[in-house]
């Protein structure tokens, strides 16, 4: 049997605690939402993202651009933001269309990365002192947590596009005693990596690309992929994988929901942190 694991009830949980905190401040906090082009995917995360934002209480501010916009103008905009005491955290929607998304990344002032991405904080998370992490991350080991197995001796795979995607998660397992690697779909020998792990996360935009003779029974699968098949999202998970795995982390109501809800804890925790240690973000 499979266990599913319910992102959706987790989010739910974290996101009424960050509202019980917003609800007792003077001022909301502000979160500005940088969106260029019309990627499907990247749209509805946005559209997420702003309704579970403004129902918690944060105010935000979403600025879109088409996908022909430059860096330079980004970074501008981005710096206009760093420098308003209204605006806690500052997103920018990823993949970028043509961007430098390093150089818009970098743009952005620490203190207001809300997505963990910014060099300076994936320095403090890996030196063990980390202010900002991933939301992402935060939501993968939350589901891992979820299936209450212990960690110990067990060894993980993340499958995906981008080694700075892998980065917090390898860290964040790390921490929990659990050895991690990062492979692409071009590895050699792939489906034998796959399937000694017994944690796999997969994120390599391709609807079924994870399929049950690439995973062994009994193992965790986190899906992240997001992929649009007509108006249906669907993950990168095959859906046979149900019945074989230990326990699967499904698209949509898996790790989507506890993203934007660790986004949003983000966001406050921005906040708090800017007003206690006064940070300049000129």
């Amino acid at each position: 049997m499979t266990e599913i694991l319910n992102g959706t009830v987790l989010a739910n949980n974290i996101k009424r605690k960050t509202k019980t905190r917003i609800a007792k401040l003077k001022n909301p906090p502000g979160l500005a939402v940088l969106l260029v082009g019309e990627n499907p995917a990247s749209t509805l995360y946005v559209r997420l993202k702003e309704e579970a934002a403004k129902d918690v209480g944060i105010y935000v501010e979403k600025i879109t651009y088409s996908e022909s916009v430059s860096t330079s103008e980004l970074i501008e905009k981005i710096e206009s933001l760093n420098a308003r005491p209204d605006i806690h955290g500052i997103l920018v929607q990823l993949p970028l269309p043509n961007q430098d998304t390093d150089a818009v990344i970098a743009a952005i002032h620490p203190a207001k990365d809300v997505d963990g991405f910014h060099p300076a904080n994936r320095k403090a998370l890996l030196d063990n002192a980390p202010v900002l992490v991933p939301p992402v991350a935060l939501a993968i080991m939350r589901l891992i947590q979820a299936t209450r197995r212990t960690l110990s001796h067990q060894t993980a795979v993340i499958v995906g596009n981008s080694a700075i995607f892998a980065e917090p998660i390898i860290e964040l397992l790390r921490e929990a005693g659990v050895p991690a690697t990062f492979i692409t779909r071009d590895t050699p020998a792939l489906s034998a990596v796959t399937r000694a792990a017994d944690i796999i996360v997969v994120a390599v935009g391709e609807a079924g690309f994870l399929k049950q003779d690439m995973i062994k029974e009994a193992a965790i699968v986190i899906d992240v992929g997001t992929n649009k098949i007509g108006a249906k999202t669907v993950g990168d998970a095959d859906p046979a994988l149900e019945g074989h795995v230990g326990f699967l982390s499904k698209v949509p109501g898996g790790v989507g929901p506890l993203t934007v809800a660790y986004l949003l804890t983000n966001v406050l925790k921005a906040m708090e942190a800017q007003e206690r240690e006064g940070v300049n973000t000129d």
